[in-house]
């Protein structure tokens, strides 16, 4: 069994579980109620506070900040948690709050997500598996972001939001509606403007199910009928696809946010895209 190994300036508090292989660098502080899994590696300055469980085998890098309480004025100050999950990466400067006492009380962050330096996930929050945070993250409180889901560096998501899984969020946009699975926003406010497709690929998704959201994708956002209405259109156009299923369970659900939409084009883009006819 690997050898836990704690540096001499490091404060491990009583209570604190570390299990084994767990190396913890200069000046971290863990304290008491926190559980770090096995194998994983806190190098240095890291500050891990109490009801926050590390998955095994994280690397996490220096001035990391895990668990603090939530910035949620509703906060009242009762206990609350933050999960993360095995194999994750947390470089430089990140912060993942615990959730508040008045919504869910936890955040949870799957396994084998990569989160790049001076990314920020906030109270509440369920991020899952492979999930990528480029720099500068910033995800409010409550927020959803689905499995392999992409963050471009210093986009900004609104509270509440969702970002369904395979979607991808351009560098620098501001979310401020849900983003449909395999979707790609861009700009501030971000509009919906593609698929997520190299996402798709790179996950191994088959290319009769890559076609079917593409021309499911066009279908819903059509601007014909509202998108609640499209949604029963689009479920039976393509009713033996799993991946379109997601795509409408995703759009059919309850939410406090609106949709990412595409924008609506002039009629010189219209033409455009028709090779310039009218």
């Amino acid at each position: 069994m690997a050898e836990t190994m704690i540096h001499p300036t490091a404060l491990v508090e009583d209570g604190a579980q570390l299990g084994a292989g767990v190396s913890v660098g200069p000046f971290c502080h863990i304290q008491s109620g926190a559980v770090i899994g096995d194998g994983s590696q806190l190098m240095s300055h890291v500050v891990v506070t109490g009801a926050t469980r590390l998955g095994a085998n994280a690397q996490v890098f220096p001035h990391a900040v895990l668990g603090c309480e939530p910035q949620n004025g509703k906060h009242t100050g009762g206990p609350t948690t933050l999960e993360i999950g095995t194999n994750c990466t947390i470089r430089e400067g990140v912060t993942m709050h615990s959730g508040s006492d008045t919504s869910r009380g936890r955040t949870i962050v799957g396994d084998h997500c990569t989160f790049l330096a001076y990314a920020h996930v906030a109270h509440d929050c369920v991020v899952e598996d492979y999930v990528t945070f480029a720099n500068n993250v910033m995800v409010g409180g409550h927020c959803e972001i689905g499995h392999r889901a992409i963050l471009g560096g210093g986009s900004a998501v609104h509270q509440f939001t969702r970002i369904g899984h395979h979607a991808f969020v351009g560098g620098l946009a501001a979310v401020a509606g849900d983003v449909i699975p395999f979707g790609m926003v861009i700009g501030v406010h971000a509009h919906l403007g593609g698929l997520n497709i190299i996402g798709m690929k790179r996950s191994g998704m088959d290319r009769k199910e890559i076609h079917a959201v593409r021309h499911a994708s066009r279908m819903l956002f059509d601007r014909t009928k509202p998108v609640q209405d499209r949604a029963k259109d689009v479920k039976l156009a393509y009713a033996e696809s799993k991946a379109v299923a997601d795509l409408i369970d995703f759009v059919t659900t309850d939410s406090k946010r609106a949709f990412c939409t595409p924008l609506i084009k002039s009629a010189k883009d219209t033409r455009e895209d028709n090779g310039g006819e009218q």
